[in-house]
């Protein structure tokens, strides 16, 4: 876990009100809408927190539009609209998480990646409410997230979480940059649940991190993305399905979050809106998502596309009970296209 002390902030969003009047009857309409969370911290996961192996980020911004396979189990689904394009405009409060170190973040590309994502058959609704956390049920979209394990695929032995991501290659996972050190002995269990992998593993192959992380470890861009290796000759975009990539979405979304606890054997869910920490941070408030948990994704409920990972400030958070994000923008999407012609 990192060790900066934690700071709290508060964020509300107010619309104007609107009178209207008609004839010799006024009539007040008052609409207001407010969006409120406090940034405390969270979860953070794995034995190796080292910076990882370097991948190009000269690619264009703009990935390429694949052909979305056909997945063995589950069945996919049509994904939902494409990601929110509207870059936020509000002024961050002041935190000590750090500014970005990479200058390229200061122009942004008007286009955000253009995959097609293999989505889940069935998107859950929440079980409980916002903001409390439960064990994730069997469902397709649990079927993209499983865990990392260094050696057996066996109970107590996994690190981090990961999901799969959506690629014209179909053997790309996401997870946080602190999770990975070196690819030795690392396979990804997709729905792993009490000692079993259901769907397989899949070896990783290959780290691609961005240079803002290789360089400096600068935490607003603490996510990585891993190439697997066939497991009996399929991908695991084929047998599993994957998540879309989504950028520039605001940081007023709600997001189901997943993750698995080092100590625990199956992932845990819970669904909330998140708010900004910092320019480049995205925060969220879910209890009990201790370590083990970081790389696991906030996928947006509003279309099923991945905008985040447990990582970032504080490497996912001090606390368990809330949890950090670097804010994806062009740079992970720069980075999409890096791993994508890296494993084509």
């Amino acid at each position: 876990m990192g060790q900066r002390r934690r700071r709290s902030h508060r964020h509300r969003l107010l619309a104007p009100t609107l009178l209207t009047a008609l004839s010799a009857l006024t009539v007040a309409a008052l609409v207001l809408g407010t969006h409120s969370l406090t940034s405390e911290a969270t979860a953070v996961g794995g034995p190796s927190a080292a910076v990882s192996t370097p991948a190009s980020t000269a690619a264009s911004p703009s990935a390429p539009a694949p052909s979305t396979p056909a997945p063995s189990a589950p069945a996919p689904s049509a994904p939902a609209p494409s990601a929110l394009a509207a870059e936020p405009t509000d002024q961050a409060e002041e935190s000590d998480a750090a500014e970005p170190s990479d200058p390229v973040r200061a122009a942004a590309p008007a286009t955000s990646p253009a995959a097609v994502a293999t989505a889940a058959t069935a998107l859950p609704a929440p079980a409980a409410a916002l903001g409390t956390t439960a064990k994730a049920a069997a469902t397709p979209e649990a079927a993209t997230v499983g865990a990392l394990f260094s050696g057996a695929v066996e109970a107590g032995n996994h690190f981090c979480t990961a999901s799969v991501l959506h690629s014209p290659t179909g053997n790309l996972l996401l997870t946080a940059a602190h999770c990975m050190s070196s690819t030795d002995g690392v396979v990804f269990a997709p729905g792993y649940r009490d000692g079993d992998a259901p769907y397989g593993t899949w070896r990783v192959t290959a780290i691609h991190t961005s240079s803002g992380w290789s360089r400096n470890g600068d935490p607003d861009e603490d996510f990585a993305i891993l190439e697997t290796a066939p497991s009996d000759g399929h991908r695991i975009e084929d047998v599993v399905g994957a998540n879309q990539l989504g950028t520039d979405v605001s940081f007023a979304a709600t997001v189901r979050l997943y993750g698995y606890p080092g100590g625990g054997e199956e992932p845990n869910l819970c669904t909330n809106a998140t708010d900004r920490h910092s320019s480049y941070q995205r925060v969220v408030d879910c209890p009990d998502y201790p370590g083990g948990t970081s790389g696991g994704p906030w996928i947006d409920t509003a279309t099923g596309h991945v905008i985040g990972i447990i990582g970032g400030y504080q490497q996912g958070g001090d606390s368990d009970d809330t949890s950090y994000s670097a804010y994806f923008d062009h740079t992970v999407a720069t980075l999409y296209n890096a791993a994508v012609a890296a494993a084509s």
